[in-house]
């Protein structure tokens, strides 16, 4: 039976610097992506053409550096994370070999063979955060369950949280006595009634 093996991670994007390759809807979906989670990531767009639904976002992120003109390998340089957001084949192509070759994770847009990571569909209810991830094989899927996730799980999850570290905050004793101790006081989360 096929198994997604994918290594499941949050990044602290905004402690990154990000390259998108790509100026038209699909660099937009990224850097729309990109800012909903992190706003403060720096990022660099390159693309021949940059649409003026991207020019009209970047103007409110002054971290955001917008350059027209052709990609070429050297906008790889001094970035940690690159998306090839475009829709031409040699270009996808080129970004991802420059990526590889420079050691930098790269993602490229619709083409999974290719990426070194996928993007997931998000679920946020204030603090918590869950990633969700069909391997690949489904966006449409995982735009479902999240769709599900979202509507099932509580507001009032962001306070639980609040009130979890609190208490977490006055646990006395080492590391197992504060797990046992929190444990105890979660259990009722999940008993079926």
């Amino acid at each position: 039976m096929d198994k997604n093996n994918l290594f499941p991670v949050f990044l602290k994007l905004e402690n990154l610097r990000l390259l998108i390759v790509g100026g038209g809807y699909v660099g937009m979906e990224k850097l729309s992506a990109v800012l909903q989670n992190s706003p403060a990531t720096k990022i660099k767009l390159v693309a021949t053409a940059i649409s003026e639904e991207i020019k009209l976002t970047a103007a409110k992120y002054p971290n955001i550096e917008l350059i027209e003109k052709p990609y070429e390998a050297s906008d790889i340089d001094e970035v940690d994370l690159v998306f090839a957001a475009v829709n031409d084949v040699a270009v996808s192509a080129a970004v991802v070999k420059d990526a590889n070759q420079k050691g930098v994770l790269v993602n490229a847009a619709d083409k999974p063979d290719l990426c070194d990571f996928y993007l997931s569909s998000v679920v946020q209810k204030g603090n918590l955060k869950i990633a969700i991830s069909t391997n690949g094989k489904s966006p449409t899927v995982a735009k479902r369950v999240k769709e599900m996730l979202q509507d099932c799980l509580p507001e009032e999850l962001d306070e639980l949280l609040h009130n979890i570290q609190a208490i977490r905050n006055t646990l006395t004793g080492d590391f197992q006595d504060k797990v046992n101790q929190l444990n105890e006081l979660t259990k009722g989360l999940v008993e079926k009634k």
